[in-house]
């Protein structure tokens, strides 16, 4: 453990933890009484605990950590730019190297018609600035009556007020009053809603319902529809490959800005930088964050496309918009290091050429369990269905009790996987080995063969 931290015990970093520190998403009586895990270091794919344990993160930290730990080519760029500038503001008509660099940069990675950058501390900030910038953009146009974003039920997109009323997630409505300018869709959940519907058949009702709503709403009032290009916290789906051309049309007919967050799927999580070039769809705004520093920094931001970039630059007035830490300069080196390793080490062909097609192809193995419904992917992101019934993909309850038991089982066996209710999701970095990737599904077995005993099954 690092010299900077007392020497403590497990019991003590509990306690401390206990006592002080509010954890994000977390039942703060059940931490009280369990205690959490103290992670003290991490190396590769795999992270520490204080008590010694040697666990294979399965989530690349949380969606985030693509390259894995321990780059020191990040780290070292970091302190170097700490050393040289270690902030300064992008307000009041300012800017510094590593701000116009990444925006460069980020412009050359992506699609054509997308050649500007708006830079925020994280992906909740980047959709908060997108609702800003599309309320801001119809306002230029003389448009102001859209106002409206249409999401998907159980989507995510982050959790400040903005990025949580626009997700679809009914837990989190449940805290706190909505902005009630934005509704909600059918999410492409085929395993989960779509029945004994064809796929193909099921991704276009899906996305037809995006229409329907436009239709009931006013399409002179619809700003914009966001969605994950696939859903990450709402239990990778992947959506059928009729889902996403269908919505490209539908806002295509009806002038509305499509948005797709690219926060998870960014930065090489499907073996292409961003998630619409690996769906083919041309959206206007893409809000990332997570992978574009491998969560050696805090870094998010918003690309813009030209049709909405074009318009905020040339019609003047202020964009009352941004944050303090926007393009912050130590944040900035981090994601030009990232990427520099990326590009250099053909991380995103690998997976696109073959380790993505090897992970899929074990995990797929998992499927003869007892307790799996379905496996499904794309790269180097996953899920399994846990399910009584293969065939009627039925739970064991309602009370996610398999997801959860099955989460504590990866632990015991050495592995990080995340339940989403009785969904079990991984997304690995994209570095691991093909022996990593067999530790993996072997340690996957083995916590489902755990969970199956003790669900009695």
């Amino acid at each position: 453990m690092s010299q900077v931290y007392k020497q403590r015990s497990t019991a003590e970093w509990q306690s401390m933890d206990a006592g002080h520190y509010l954890h994000p998403f977390t039942d703060f009586a059940d931490q009280m009484e369990r205690g959490s895990r103290i992670i003290t270091k991490a190396e590769g794919p795999y992270i520490y605990t204080s008590e010694g344990q040697k666990i294979l993160d399965g989530m690349s930290g949380l969606w985030c950590c693509n390259l894995g730990y321990g780059q020191e080519e990040i780290v070292s760029a970091v302190t170097e730019q700490l050393r040289e500038l270690p902030f300064y503001n992008s307000f009041f008509q300012c800017a510094h190297p590593p701000s116009i660099e990444l925006s460069t940069k980020l412009a050359e990675l992506a699609a054509p018609h997308m050649n500007n950058v708006f830079f925020t501390g994280s992906g909740s900030e980047a959709n908060d600035t997108v609702i800003r910038m599309v309320h801001r953009y119809w306002d230029l146009k003389g448009e102001p009556d859209r106002k409206i974003f249409i999401s998907r039920h159980n989507a995510y997109h982050g959790s400040t007020i903005g990025g949580a009323s626009l997700g679809g997630m009914g837990g989190m409505h449940s805290q706190f009053t909505r902005l009630p300018y934005v509704h909600h869709v059918d999410q492409p959940y085929w395993f989960g809603e779509g029945g004994d519907m064809d796929k193909d058949a099921f991704g276009l009702k899906a996305a037809q319902s995006l229409e329907t709503k436009i239709l009931e709403l006013g399409a002179d009032k619809v700003a914009a529809f966001i969605g994950e290009p696939i859903q990450g916290a709402g239990g990778v789906i992947v959506p059928p490959a009729t889902y996403w051309p269908e919505i490209q049309r539908i806002c295509d007919k009806y002038g509305i800005l499509l948005v797709t967050d690219e926060v998870i799927c960014g930065f090489g999580r499907t073996g292409h930088w961003f998630g619409a070039d690996y769906f083919g769809v041309k959206p206007d705004l893409m809000p990332f964050a997570k992978g574009v520093t491998n969560g050696y920094q805090p870094l998010g931001g918003v690309m813009v496309g030209d049709r909405v970039a074009g318009v905020l630059k040339s019609q003047g007035g202020e964009f009352a918009h941004g944050y303090t830490y926007s393009g912050h300069p130590a944040a900035c080196a981090a994601a030009l290091a990232t990427i520099k390793i990326l590009e250099r080490d053909k991380v995103l062909e690998s997976v696109r050429e073959g380790k993505g097609k090897l992970l899929q192809d074990k995990l797929a193995t998992l499927a003869d369990h007892p307790i799996v419904g379905e496996v499904r992917g794309v790269g180097f992101v996953a899920a399994i269905e846990l399910t009584n019934d293969k065939q009627a993909r039925t739970r064991f309850d309602d009370n996610c009790t398999a997801g959860a038991l099955c989460r504590a089982a990866c632990i015991e066996s050495g592995l990080v996987m995340r339940a989403v209710g009785d969904t079990m999701i991984i997304a690995p970095p994209l570095t691991m080995t093909e022996a990593q990737i067999d530790e993996l599904v072997t340690k996957a077995r083995k916590a489902l063969d755990l969970t199956q005993q003790r669900l009695g099954k």
